[in-house]
């Protein structure tokens, strides 16, 4: 199985972007990258090479799904898994990311403590 190293994760609000990173490197101990816009991280996504994306549904521009859809384009999301971030979790959204693409949402609020985890677990399942 590969190794997680690298997330990128993208978020619009700077509070919550510092939250993840910290959560990320400091109890996960991955290397992360903070784009605050879809576009960023597509100008970054090569450069980065990153082993799971975190993203961000809701942002100006390039919303989450879209951002997803010009992500699938230039990488192969079946070996980098994508989770989405949201607050809005109802049962025919999480269906809706699902089919395009995303393997998992993790709820916002999220436990900075857990979020390292649920990444893994996310990660493990795509790779088992």
């Amino acid at each position: 199985m590969p190794e997680l190293q690298r997330i990128l994760h993208v978020e619009d609000d700077p509070s919550i972007q510092a939250v993840a990173k910290l959560a990320l490197e400091a109890v996960g101990g991955f290397q992360v990258l903070s784009c605050s816009s879809g576009q960023a991280a597509l100008d970054q996504l090569a450069a980065f090479a990153p082993d799971f994306i975190l993203l961000d549904v809701m942002m100006p521009d390039m919303d989450g799904p879209q951002t997803l859809a010009h992500i699938a384009r230039l990488i192969d999301i079946e070996q980098v898994p994508v989770a989405f971030m949201t607050a809005k979790v109802q049962p025919a959204e999480i269906a809706h990311y699902s089919s395009l693409g995303a393997r998992d949402v993790i709820i916002k609020p999220f436990d900075p403590m857990q979020l390292a985890a649920q990444v893994r677990k996310i990660w493990s399942q795509t790779h088992d």
